[in-house]
Formats: structure tokens, C-alpha cells, sequence
């Protein structure tokens, strides 16, 4: 996994010579040396600049970048790559089949002689998790090029004119000395809604590249989605249905385990990383490889005091020592306290690497220092995660008041714990709330979304729902979840694979209807159905339970204690209702599972920490 930047310019001008700028495109990608800390490259012609920052995990030793390749002693194209292609042996076969030469063994070759050869049709035999830019010089123009599934982000700014740069992370786009970091109201509400409104970034004129699209840049912007969740009617019986969700998944992380460098699995004893980390050792023991190693993150006394809540029904650690002793990997626990977790270096750089306030808490930091733990040991991690969105593994997926609600399930469901509250922005100064309109904002992405659905000539009404339900999921919560794994990671030169977001499983069981995807009563009931065999019964059986979060309440007192620090010219404190504050730090603890008290200080904390440590200028 790498760090890419770019510089293009619109048109060629005598004050316009990128030649001239290497320093400028050189400091964009300096921003991201934590994501590639083995190698930097730049590459720079008149009208485009490209920047490089290299996680070396397949062709250690020639796949450095940006790439190029020619014909004839010219450049045909250039391209500067983030991520993994799974399937760059079959089309580098293919490819040399074709004429094409290779004088690498990395993916990063596979794509761009891919595009050589069949130009912008070739992202339809892309299977991957990748982000890049690829400049033609025959054409003189710039693809931006996103992942089905958005696992690997990539941003357009559009704020200079007459040039549009681009990046892994929007800090690299803000290091260039002309590109300003705004944010105004329309931004802070994309920020506050929690909607992840795909394409918008919360800085003024950034945009975000689409999960499944191409940015065509020449003397405009040209967008095309080539992919998303579609409608296909599903004829597979249950049995038939089962069998296929194995054999995708024993394929998928077949491939997902192939690296260079070590490899290891995230492991929280739940049903979706316990699979992948029991079908990866059983990939690696085939090719002969292994052990596997796996890693999980635990909080001091959480076992041993574990409160039963709404939202988690059980801790994590003795599931995930049913299935050490089930599957033969080389574990290890990494154990937080309250002090690691509220320590202000961590929590800083987790705001530093989000380039936004993580209003995530303590999941953003554990997370955070679960990933600087494994990168002493592997350079590459599986992950579980995404399997509740394709699934339908979330209790709220369940919950018939949760599924009729006309708005994000995901907020309907604090919106039924909490009437008439609101998680994320009900300690805001009243007069910015009220010229936010946040619920107008959610009501209007909530009917985009809905807009998008295809639902073919299925006359069932439940599950034409069900089908909306998993389409929400899938393009815009997993994007929220999928962001915070991809900043979290890379902040330690971390690449981490997520086989779930496989667009070929995706598809397949988007399509499958809601009846057979529950035929147990309960959820996930296809993916347990086609792993049983490898798990332990204790982790079949188990309830869903989300990334855990620690109970002490040492941790809250904590975070009050740190909100009552923010005064009068804190950065923050502007945004603020000083009274709703005051009581937040007085309200009585009850962590019920949705905290939306400790919510909303966590988020008011991380809020004035992006405010005091971050160039964003607030223009509201």
C-alpha cells in the first residue's frame, strides 16, 4: 500500500510548467511517508507531475514508482499506483499473450499495460482494493481511478485554477503552497451528518473519486461510475447459494494472503474475522506456509467485568481464545488501559491522520495503537470487516422499527434510544445548528441513496426494503468503517486487506433475497452456513457484538475531566453550547452501548483537537 500525488495541469502555458514545480509535488508526498516508508519517487513533465510514497509488499525489489511505459523510445502512459490488484497473474498471462513485455513482477505493470491494451475498459477485469492516477501521453490526459468498493481513498482538488491535484489523503493536497483548507457550511454538515455523502469531502472544492469510478481529467472533469451494487435476479437455491459464498471465499482470501512480506489476521473471536483468519491459515497451510500469526485488541479488566449492554452481548477474549485453540495461529493480545488510550500523543496523531475530527472515540484510538503494535511484526493484516454491511449482520438490519424508519439505519437507531436527541450535534451553539439544518441535509442524502437502487421486476415489497437497507450499507456506512481502517493502518505502514469488500461475493449476495440470507432466524446466516466447518461452535453461535470499546469507567471520567478544559478560547469553543456542555460533564455515567452522552464528548474533544492542530480554516 503507497501514498500518491499528482499535478496536472489544464492546459499548457508559459507560466505553467510543471517541470518547474518537482519541490512543490516532492512536499505533497512527503506528507505521506507513515503510508509508504520504504521508497519515494517523482516523476515530472510539463503538464503533469507525479509523487509516490512506497509500501513495498509484492516485487520488493523493481516495483518502484511512478511507472512508465513506452513503445518505440516514447511514453505511452504513466502511472503512479496505491493498493493491490488479486489478480494480476491471470491478466499479466493474458497480457503476454498479447505481446506485452514485462520487466517487472508487480501488479503496478499488470495495470497500466492493462490499460494500454483494452484503454478505459480495462478497470471491468480489475479485482482489487486500489487508487491511482494514470496519465496518457498520447491523449494528454488524467484517469483517477477508485476500487469498487472505496477501500483505498483518493481525492481531487478543484480549487486553482487551471490545475487539478490529487492525492491518497487530503493533508498531501493541502501541502501544495496555492491549495487552501476550507472548510464552510456546507462542509461542516457533511461532517456532523454522518451520512458519508460519496463524492463530497468536507473541504471546500475537494472532491473524493467514487467508490467503482473514473475522473477523467483534460480540459474538464469527466465522471463515470463503473460499478456498484446492481439488481440480478438470484436463481441459486439455499444449498447452491452456501456453496458458492464458500468457494468465493476460499478464492478470495487464497489471494488475499499472497505478500512478500509477513502476513497476519485481526482477529475479535466474532463470527466474520474468525472465518477469515480460519481460511487463511488453511490458504497458507496448502501452499505450504505458515503459521499464521493473528492479533486482537482487548482493554484492561474488560473480560472480568464485562456489563451486557443493547449493543454487546459478550466480550471479546474468550471467543477469541476458542479460536487460538481451534485454529493453530501464533496469537497475541494487545491489552489497553485508560491511560494509553487518553494519552494526548495518540489521540493527536489519530486526528492527524484522519485530516477530520474521528468521531469515533476510543475505537479510533484502540485501533490506532492495536495497528502500531502489529506493524512491529507484519507489514500486512487481514480483516473481518465489511461482512455485517454485505451480510445483513447489524441488530438493526433485524429491527422492524429500524428498518421502516425513512432515514440512515444507522441513525434511526440512536434516534429510538435517544427521542428527539441528536448523537452528534446536540451540544453545538444553537444558532450554528439551526443554520446547519442537519436533518434536512440527512433527509435529502437519504433520498439520493434511495434514488440509486435498482430494483429490477422484484414485486416483493420487504424485499425491495431489504435490498435499500443493504445498498445504504454497502455505499455509505462501510465507507465511514473502511475509511477509519485504511487511516489507522497506513499511519503505521500498515496495509490491510479486506476480503468481504471483494466486488464478486458483494454482488452475489446483495442479490440474494433477505429470506435466504436469514434462513436461520438469525443473522448472517449464509456466511455461517459456509464456515461452520472451519470455527469453533462457541463462535457459530455467538451474537453479533460491534469492535468493542472499553467500559471503564476511569475512561469517562476522563474525557469529562478533558472537557472541562476546553475554555472560552479554545478553538472549539465557538462551535459550542457552553451550557449543554457543562451538562455533559455533569450528567450521570450510563454507558448503555450507544453513549450518547460520552458520544458527544468524545466528539467535541476530537473537534477542538482538528481545530487547534490542523490549517483548516472554518468559513461558515
Amino acid at each position: 500500500m503507497c501514498g500518491i500525488v499528482g499535478w496536472v495541469a489544464l492546459g499548457a502555458t508559459e507560466d505553467r510548467d510543471l517541470r518547474r514545480e518537482a519541490a512543490a509535488v516532492r512536499a505533497m508526498a512527503g506528507t505521506m511517508a507513515l503510508r509508504g516508508p520504504d521508497a519515494e519517487g517523482l516523476w515530472v513533465r510539463e503538464r503533469v507531475a507525479f509523487g509516490h510514497r512506497r509500501l513495498a509488499v509484492i516485487d520488493l525489489v523493481t516495483g518502484d514508482q511512478p511507472m512508465t511505459v513506452e513503445q518505440d523510445g516514447r511514453e505511452l502512459a504513466a502511472i503512479t499506483y496505491s493498493g493491490e490488484l488479486y489478480n494480476y497473474r491471470e491478466l499479466r498471462d493474458e497480457l503476454r499473450g498479447l505481446g506485452h513485455v514485462f520487466r517487472t513482477d508487480s501488479d503496478t505493470e499488470v495495470v497500466l499495460r492493462a490499460y494500454v491494451q483494452w484503454g478505459e475498459d480495462f478497470v471491468d477485469r480489475l479485482n482489487g482494493m486500489y487508487a491511482f492516477g494514470l496519465w496518457d501521453a498520447r491523449r494528454e490526459h488524467l484517469l483517477l481511478v477508485r476500487d469498487r468498493m472505496g477501500v483505498k481513498p483518493l481525492y481531487y482538488y478543484t480549487g486553482i485554477a487551471g490545475s487539478v491535484l490529487f492525492a491518497s489523503e487530503p493533508k498531501a493536497v493541502f501541502a501544495h503552497p496555492q491549495a487552501e483548507a476550507v472548510v464552510d457550511t456546507e462542509g461542516l454538515r457533511e461532517l456532523l451528518a454522518f451520512v458519508k455523502t460519496p463524492g463530497h469531502a468536507v473541504y471546500r472544492d475537494l472532491h473524493e473519486v467514487r467508490p467503482g469510478e473514473v475522473v477523467r481529467v483534460d480540459q474538464g472533469l469527466h465522471r463515470r461510475q463503473y460499478w456498484r451494487p446492481s439488481y440480478v435476479e438470484h436463481r441459486d437455491d439455499r444449498d447452491t447459494t452456501v456453496r458458492t459464498v464458500r468457494e468465493l471465499l476460499d478464492d478470495i482470501v487464497a489471494r488475499q494472503t499472497i505478500a512478500d512480506v509477513p502476513l497476519c489476521a485481526l482477529l475479535s473471536g466474532g463470527l466474520d474475522s474468525s472465518a477469515i483468519t480460519a481460511l487463511a491459515h488453511a490458504a497458507l497451510t496448502a501452499r505450504g506456509e505458515g503459521p499464521l500469526r493473528s492479533f486482537a485488541v482487548d482493554f484492561v479488566g474488560q473480560t472480568e467485568n464485562f456489563r451486557p449492554d443493547p449493543m454487546r452481548a459478550t466480550p471479546d477474549g474468550p471467543f477469541v481464545q476458542d479460536v487460538v485453540k481451534h485454529v493453530p495461529v501464533d496469537h497475541e493480545d494487545i491489552v489497553l488501559d485508560v491511560a494509553t488510550l487518553m494519552d494526548p500523543l495518540s489521540r493527536n496523531a489519530v486526528v492527524a491522520a484522519m485530516d477530520q475530527p474521528p468521531f469515533g472515540g476510543d475505537i479510533y484510538t484502540s485501533l490506532y495503537l492495536l495497528f502500531r503494535a502489529v506493524r512491529e511484526h507484519s507489514t500486512v493484516a487481514l480483516s473481518g470487516e465489511a461482512a455485517d454491511e454485505v451480510f445483513g449482520g447489524y441488530a438493526w438490519f433485524h429491527q422492524p422499527a429500524v428498518v421502516q424508519a425513512p432515514m440512515f439505519p444507522w441513525l434511526a437507531i440512536f434516534e429510538l434510544a435517544s427521542p428527539g436527541g441528536d448523537a452528534n450535534s446536540g451540544a453545538l451553539d444553537p444558532g450554528l445548528h439551526e443554520s446547519l439544518r442537519l436533518q434536512e441535509y440527512r433527509a435529502a442524502s437519504y433520498q439520493a441513496a434511495l434514488a440509486e437502487v435498482d430494483h429490477g421486476d422484484d414485486p416483493d415489497p420487504h424485499n425491495r426494503r431489504m435490498r435499500e437497507i443493504s445498498y445504504l450499507h454497502l455505499t455509505r456506512f462501510v465507507q465511514i468503517l473502511l475509511d477509519r481502517k485504511d487511516r489507522m493502518s497506513m499511519a503505521h505502514g500498515l496495509e490491510v486487506r479486506v476480503p468481504f469488500c471483494d466486488h464478486r461475493l458483494v454482488q452475489y449476495v446483495y442479490n440474494t433475497p433477505w429470506a435466504l440470507k436469514t434462513f436461520d432466524g438469525r443473522e448472517k446466516s449464509l456466511l455461517r452456513a459456509a464456515t461452520a466447518d472451519v470455527l469453533p461452535a462457541s463462535v457459530v453461535a455467538r451474537v453479533k457484538s460491534p469492535y468493542p470499546s472499553t467500559q471503564d469507567d476511569r475512561y469517562e471520567r476522563a474525557l469529562r475531566d478533558a472537557a472541562a478544559r476546553i475554555t472560552a478560547d479554545s478553538p472549539a469553543a465557538a462551535l459550542l453550547d457552553r451550557g449543554k456542555l457543562a451538562e455533559l460533564i455533569a450528567a450521570p455515567y450510563e454507558y448503555d452501548g450507544f453513549g450518547v452522552a460520552r458520544r458527544q464528548i468524545e466528539q467535541i474533544l476530537a473537534l477542538d483537537t482538528w481545530l487547534r492542530r490542523s490549517p483548516v480554516q472554518l468559513k461558515l
